[in-house]
Order: C-alpha cells, then sequence, then structure tokens
C-alpha cells in the first residue's frame, strides 16, 4: 500500500484513500522470478534463445517494479491504517521493488543489444558463460539486497509486520494473530533473498550445487509472490468494499 501524497507523521488515513499497488508489484515480482530461472535454464541446456522477446519481458516487468516501487519508496512516512500497517511499506515493498525493477531494466539492454549483434544462426553455446560475466557486477547489488531482505525479514518477525486489517478478506480473518502472517512474508523474503546473496558466486564459479539452490529459491519464491499478488487482487478490493460499507 502508499498514498499518493505523503502525510505527516502519525497521521492516520482512511483505507479508501489510499492506493494500493502491490498487487501488480507482487505479480510482477514472481513472474520475474520465475522468468529468471527459465531463462537460466534455457541457456544452460544450450538450447534456442529469443533475445529480443526476453528483452521486451523483463523490460515491461521492471519498467512496472521501477515506477510503483520509486513512488512508494519516495512517499515518505506513509500512514498508519491499522496495526503495524503500513508506515514501514516504503522499506519492505517499494525499495526491493525499485532495487530489482532496476536489475531487470539492466538485463533488457544486455538482451536487446544481444539479439542486434547476433547472427539468428549462431550457435548459443558459450552464452551461459558469457552471460555470466556481464551479469556478475550487478550481481553484488542483487547479493546486497538479498541482505537486505534477510534484515526485512527478521524485522518482520520481531516486530510483527505485514498483518492485514481486519477488513481485508481472508488475510483479515488472522488479524489478532499477526505473527502468523508476519512469519509467512518473513520466510518468503528470507528464500528470495537467500537466492540473491548466493547470485555472484554462482556466476562466478557456475557451481551446480549453487545454482540449483537459487533455481529451488526464485522458483518458490517466485511462485508463492505471483499467487499472493493474484489473491490480493480479491482481497484488496473487498477491503475497499468492507471498508466503505462501514
Amino acid at each position: 500500500m502508499s498514498l499518493s501524497l505523503a502525510l505527516p507523521i502519525g497521521a492516520t488515513a482512511p483505507i479508501e484513500d489510499l492506493t494500493m499497488y502491490n498487487t501488480i508489484m507482487a505479480v510482477a515480482t514472481g513472474v520475474a522470478l520465475l522468468l529468471i530461472v527459465q531463462f537460466g535454464t534455457r541457456l544452460h541446456r544450450r538450447e534456442e534463445v529469443a533475445y529480443e522477446g526476453w528483452a521486451v519481458a523483463f523490460g515491461v516487468l521492471g519498467t512496472i517494479l521501477t515506477l510503483t516501487g520509486l513512488h512508494m519508496s519516495l512517499t515518505w512516512p506513509l500512514p498508519k491504517v491499522a496495526d503495524n500497517c503500513c508506515t514501514h511499506d516504503n522499506i519492505v515493498f517499494g525499495e526491493p521493488s525499485l532495487a530489482f525493477g532496476l536489475m531487470l531494466l539492466g538485463a533488457t539492454v544486455i538482451l536487446w543489444r544481444r539479439a542486434n549483434t547476433t547472427p539468428a544462426q549462431e550457435h548459443e553455446g558459450e552464452m551461459t558463460e558469457y552471460f555470466a560475466r556481464l551479469a556478475q557486477p550487478i550481481s553484488w547489488f542483487a547479493a546486497a539486497m538479498g541482505c537486505a531482505l534477510f534484515a526485512i525479514a527478521v524485522a518482520g518477525v520481531k516486530y510483527k509486520l505485514f498483518a492485514a486489517p481486519p477488513q481485508e478478506p481472508i488475510s483479515g480473518e488472522f488479524a489478532d494473530k499477526p505473527l502468523l502472517e508476519a512469519s509467512f512474508i518473513s520466510a518468503l523474503w528470507a528464500v528470495i533473498g537467500l537466492g540473491a546473496v548466493l547470485l555472484p558466486f554462482a556466476l562466478r564459479t557456475l557451481r551446480a550445487r549453487l545454482i540449483t539452490i537459487i533455481r529451488v529459491c526464485w522458483t518458490a519464491g517466485g511462485a508463492v509472490m505471483l499467487a499472493f499478488g493474484i489473491l490480493n487482487y480479491f482481497t484488496h478490493i473487498g477491503l475497499l468494499v468492507n471498508s466503505n460499507a462501514g
């Protein structure tokens, strides 16, 4: 969640006045993680890759996450609309989305350039090593953000963040058990963060074990994030309807 305009610290805003777009942020993040795994798998199997198509996919998702993440990151502070919600969402959702979006846009540039400099008939033989070398510098930023996700996960459990307002369908049923949703979201952040932390080491050595761990982390994390985002399209609509009805 975020407001279109920042409010003074301690201010409370009606739920219906919120601009909620962590729906599309979660969907874009989940799809992007799954696509990264699929792209890496195609390279590893030396399959033909349509670079322009992948560039467009990462560009679309990167643009969504960059714009929404930037707006949420710069909206400070966010208002409190429920216990432990949502003054921290700039940090929890906005900044990681912004970082991920910019990295996806960087990948878009590389893939688009490759599509226009590689002959169509060229064998894909050494593409894994080629992209691993290109991605190594930015992978350290990914690892740093992975560590940040660990910190968010710990904070989520310690301060019982992420609890939904009672007016929200499904999630709101557990509003009186804030540690439950805090543990779920924190575990999700930690799993995705683990893959990010291992990324520079996997790209440097191309060790199968590290790559497998990243693949498992981002496949599981991406699938859960995607399902979470899709579910939020229902729960957030219900939240607004229930709030207005009250």
